[in-house]
C-alpha cells in the first residue's frame, strides 16, 4: 500500500462546503501518480513515445463527507495485476474514519496502433509490491 496525506483547500469544495465530486479522483491519480514515482523507473512513465495507459474505467462511493480543511490520507494499492493492464483501490480517511473509497483500471496500450501492450518489467515490479 503506498499513501499520500492532504490537506482539503476551499477551492476544492463545492458551495455546500464538501469537497466537488470529481476531485476524488484528482486526489486518486496524485496517489497513483507518487507511488508510480516511488518505482524510480529507467523509462519516463508519463511522457513515453511508445505507450499510453490510460484508466478505461473509474468508481468511486462517498461514505462521509470530507470537508474543508479536513487532512486526508488517500491510501492506494493494487487490487488486481494483468499483462497489459491493472486496477488500484483507493481509500481516503480522515483520521481512520473512511470517508470514501474508488476504483480506477488502467491499460497499456501502444501509442501508434492503440493496441494492449505488456507492461515493461520495472513496473510490473513496482507494482507487485504494492499488491493487496
Amino acid at each position: 500500500m503506498f499513501t499520500i496525506k492532504r490537506k482539503i483547500n476551499f477551492f476544492d469544495c463545492d458551495p455546500a462546503g464538501i469537497i466537488f465530486y470529481s476531485r476524488i479522483f484528482e486526489f486518486c491519480h496524485s496517489a497513483y501518480e507518487h507511488m508510480i514515482s516511488s518505482f524510480e523507473l529507467k523509462e519516463n512513465y508519463w511522457m513515453n513515445e511508445d505507450y499510453v495507459v490510460p484508466i478505461i474505467h473509474s468508481e468511486s462511493e462517498y461514505v462521509k463527507p470530507i470537508k474543508y480543511g479536513d487532512e486526508i490520507s488517500v491510501n492506494v494499492q493494487v487490487s488486481q495485476l494483468k499483462s497489459s493492464s491493472f486496477e488500484l483501490t483507493y481509500v481516503i480517511k480522515r483520521e481512520k474514519e473512511l470517508c470514501c473509497h474508488a476504483k480506477t483500471v488502467h491499460v497499456f496500450v501502444d501509442k501508434k496502433s492503440w493496441k494492449k501492450k505488456e507492461m515493461f518489467d520495472d513496473l510490473n515490479e513496482g507494482l507487485k509490491a504494492h499488491k493487496s
